[in-house]
């Protein structure tokens, strides 16, 4: 009687955790692609080209480019649902995740990009090329690891493991050359 007793309760407890935690966390990826659209279009070329307006002296006007939402929208809104929609649609090479997990896959692997949008204001070139490597490099291999724990045990999915990987550096590039030039 005692020995199923802890047994139950740690049953209990997991599937608790579980139920909760991964409801919960459904919606994470929405929250941090829209305020990662709302930073780049913010401090992408728009705050960014207004500090370097003042920082040489030029005096022109300066004014808000409202296109810029559009693109950043589009851009990381369409990553963020077609790019783990394909690789959903590759399941058949082997894959045993959900749509949702691709989803939230990708959607907390652009959380890094958040931060980096405000270090990307620093005006050294050289060092703005280095943090979104880094930040790149982080998200790249948070969709690796991720990916690779779905994948363990067929080796036809290396392939797709390592094309997430370069598509999260090429979003990383895309990001600095479009938006912080």
């Amino acid at each position: 009687m005692k020995i199923r007793r802890p047994r139950m309760q740690r049953s209990l407890r997991q599937s608790f955790i579980c139920l909760d935690f991964c409801h919960i966390f459904r919606y994470g990826h929405i929250w941090i692609t829209t305020t990662l659209v709302f930073m780049l279009s913010s401090f992408g070329r728009n705050f960014a080209t207004y500090l370097i307006q003042k920082l040489t002296g030029d005096t022109t006007s300066w004014s808000f480019d409202v296109g810029y939402v559009n693109v950043a929208a589009s851009e990381i809104y369409g990553y963020a649902i077609v790019v783990p929609m394909a690789f959903f649609l590759l399941q058949y090479l082997g894959s045993n995740a959900s749509i949702v997990r691709f989803w939230c896959i990708w959607g907390y692997s652009l959380s890094i990009f958040i931060p980096t949008a405000f270090l990307l204001l620093i005006p050294v070139e050289f060092l703005r090329w280095m943090i979104i490597l880094i930040a790149g490099t982080a998200s790249a291999c948070f969709v690796y690891l991720n990916l690779q724990s779905y994948t363990e045990g067929v080796d036809d999915l290396t392939i797709m493991v390592v094309a997430a990987f370069l598509l999260q550096m090429a979003l990383a590039i895309f990001i600095k050359v479009w938006f912080f030039p």
